[in-house]
């Protein structure tokens, strides 16, 4: 697992900057949440959003899909807001939808699913907040 972590959020600023469809699993249509707070601040930057949600129709003016596989989309990350331990399906549904990484937010830690993905040839970042890390590399942007 050494050679694992040092994978996991290697190259944060690179995939910011490349990967501009974004599907957001476990995105909800509360604005006071994380994931709509995080998927406006996307939108607002020019990314594509696909929001995945079994349990909405429409957030951010968006049509939600009830899971990757049901999105009609290539994309290129899933930012996952579901629990650790609802992570590894995703993270299957993720490699078997082509994306290129995966991106679990704040709290949301799944070695399995991370080694899983990588394995898979896909970029891993755990455990890290997209907006914050934006925020962080590209402040001069905003």
């Amino acid at each position: 697992m050494e050679g694992t972590s040092k994978k996991i959020n290697s190259n944060i600023p690179e995939i910011l900057k490349k990967y501009k469809a974004i599907a957001v699993v476990g995105i909800s249509d509360n604005p006071k949440r994380d994931s709509y707070l995080v998927a406006r601040f996307m939108l607002s930057r020019g990314y594509t959003v696909y929001p995945i949600n079994p349990m909405v129709k429409e957030v951010l003016g968006l049509p939600a899909y009830p899971s990757l596989s049901a999105l009609p989309y290539p994309v290129e990350l899933v930012d996952i807001f579901r629990k650790s331990e609802y992570v590894l399906p995703i993270v299957e549904e993720a490699i078997q939808k082509g994306a290129h990484a995966v991106w679990m937010q704040i709290g949301v830690v799944n070695p399995t699913a991370a080694q899983k993905a990588l394995d898979a040839g896909l970029e891993v970042v755990m455990d890290r907040c997209w907006k914050v890390e934006y925020l962080n590399h590209f402040s001069m942007n905003i």
